[in-house]
């Protein structure tokens, strides 16, 4: 999968934006798509901070961070509402896009279409909608970081 290209997102409804965003629209930038679930332990404890902090880092720069709320079990708890809730509690200010559920299939379009293996996963895409990081789990920042300079770096040659 790594250096495929980027396929869009498949959205029920964004949160934290008044426009729809597409991958299409972001060519040219570097998006880092953070995949999370509310009741993932993970995530929370990991990967939304984490997310939070590049962030607030990158505001303004060529760097997009995206959350994409992914949701394989517990469905009835999971809520559009919830997690309007969980995303104004836990003080997440950048986009977060709400994976559309398939009828009668327990893995959203999104994650299916990428082979996601749960949450947390973290998507980097380069600038040209190539993915140049697609991991499972708990990601290393200094991974990320040497990730997004080699990227910031292309963009200059």
């Amino acid at each position: 999968m790594k250096h495929q290209k980027a396929q869009e997102l498949e959205v029920l409804e964004w949160l934290n934006t008044k426009k729809d965003i597409s991958l299409e629209k972001l060519k040219g930038k570097i998006v880092l798509i953070y995949v999370f679930q509310m009741l993932c332990p993970a995530c929370v404890s990991h990967s939304i901070p984490q997310s939070k902090k590049l962030f607030k880092r990158f505001l303004n720069e060529e760097i997009v961070i995206l959350g994409l709320h992914s949701v394989f079990e517990h469905h009835e708890v999971m809520s559009p509402k919830a997690l309007k809730v969980f995303v104004d509690e836990n003080d997440i200010n950048f986009p977060v896009a709400i994976d559309l559920s398939v009828e009668k299939d327990f893995m959203p379009a999104t994650m299916k279409k990428y082979n996601m293996q749960g949450t947390p996963t973290l998507l980097i895409i380069d600038q040209e909608s190539k993915i140049r990081m697609h991991a499972f789990g708990l990601v290393n920042e200094l991974d990320i970081g040497l990730l997004l300079g080699k990227l910031l770096e292309e963009k200059k040659d």
